[in-house]
């Protein structure tokens, strides 16, 4: 579909449904569902946690259609790594960058998982249960002190190996499941009942949660939630042979590891305006891996204007990296109840750049699991749809 990608889109039916286009002030919007909205439906790697973060149907739609086994396909705002992982999963190169360094932890053990059998060997020598209890501190309003004081352990030995040298990958593995589970609505996390897995709640926003439920935190076997999370991880299998990844920690506007003209596909979504407090969301996964969450530079941006004016210099840097008849994906989702349409300020930020903007690509989601979690009626509210910038470098 390369040379004709919108003319695929135009013909594309996923359940015998036409795509509906049409043209807007001179810009070509096609709209269909062109990918399940159902929950799960990807493979079991992909099944951790992060704010914000797209379905692996996303990026897997458009490394299906633009790209071949082993070329590279790089996210500058990789998250949780959707992108990279589905691109491994597929046999392509991933390439990923991310101003926290949570990215790459939560990203590269997924992509070289370890076996189950050595997990559990790790974990049994650890000798979690044998932790002591951790009687005071602001953590226990989230975990029982027997539960902390397998966390503070698990914690302490984690950094104290990477302090001697680079984690080997059973224990990335470990690290990476563990901030998965740090907390949630569920038995499966360490913590008592909380904000849904993508979400840190404050200290003192759980103590009113446990207030209003009239709750403690009970017990949890860490090692136990580790190995049966490490389970349902693995449980589609191992991703195939594909080129080694190439993970990278810091602005997107600045990534020097990347090659002139080394990418054949972006796909990628920025942070967006004014809503994520991806900081704040994240605070106990960087305390538990030893990052000062306040030296981490995420891009918060008040105005529609500083927004584009970040999205101009991310853009500057992909005409570099991205080889000619390359292409980028770039989702923007929905903003102020769709009132604002970012899609808008990419292509002004894309002005004077050797990019060809060949249309907006809106993927109609049925039903948005997000806002069901908050009570919002289906399609009422919430990200309802993602909107993508479709770019190909001239």
């Amino acid at each position: 579909m390369p040379d004709g990608l919108l003319g695929g889109l135009r013909a594309f039916s996923l359940r015998g449904q036409a795509t509906e286009a049409f043209e807007q002030d001179g810009l070509v919007y096609l709209i269909n569902e062109y990918w399940t909205a159902g929950q799960r439906q990807a493979h079991s790697l992909h099944e951790i946690s992060y704010r914000a973060c797209f379905k692996p149907q996303l990026p897997e739609f458009f490394i299906e259609r633009l790209t071949a086994p082993g070329e590279t396909v790089y996210d500058p705002f990789s998250g949780r790594g959707t992108t990279a992982l589905q691109a491994a999963l597929m046999g392509r190169r991933p390439a990923a960058n991310d101003v926290n360094p949570l990215s790459a932890m939560l990203a590269e053990p997924r992509m070289t998982p370890p076996a189950l059998a050595q997990v559990a060997a790790r974990l049994a020598a650890l000798g979690l249960d044998s932790a002591a209890r951790v009687e005071s501190g602001d953590l226990l309003t989230f975990f029982h002190p027997a539960t902390l004081g397998q966390i503070t352990a698990l914690r302490r030995y984690l950094l104290g190996r990477g302090l001697a040298g680079p984690l080997d990958a059973v224990d990335r593995w470990i690290r990476m499941v563990a901030l998965n589970r740090l907390t949630g609505h569920s038995p499966g996390f360490f913590s008592v009942y909380t904000l849904p897995p993508n979400q840190a709640a404050s200290v003192a926003s759980q103590q009113r949660i446990n207030a209003t439920r009239g709750q403690v935190p009970p017990p949890r076997d860490v090692a136990k939630l580790i190995l049966r999370k490490s389970q349902a991880l693995l449980q589609d299998g191992l991703p195939p042979a594909h080129p080694p990844a190439l993970l990278t920690t810091g602005p997107a506007e600045r990534t020097p590891a990347l090659a002139d003209g080394a990418v054949a596909l972006v796909v990628t979504s920025p942070p967006f305006v004014d809503i994520v407090d991806y900081e704040g969301d994240n605070w106990l996964r960087c305390w538990f891996a030893g990052i000062d969450s306040g030296t981490v530079a995420i891009a918060k941006h008040r105005g529609v204007a500083a927004w584009q004016d970040f999205v101009r210099r991310t853009l500057t840097e992909l005409a570099r990296v991205v080889r000619p008849g390359g292409h980028v994906a770039f989702e923007v989702g929905e903003v102020r109840n769709g009132k604002l349409l970012l899609e808008r300020q990419v292509i002004a930020a894309a002005a004077g750049l050797p990019f060809e903007t060949l249309g907006v690509m809106v993927n109609a989601q049925r039903f948005t699991k997000t806002a069901n979690c908050w009570g919002v009626e289906n399609n009422a509210g919430g990200t309802n749809t993602n909107r993508i910038v479709l770019m190909k470098r001239q």
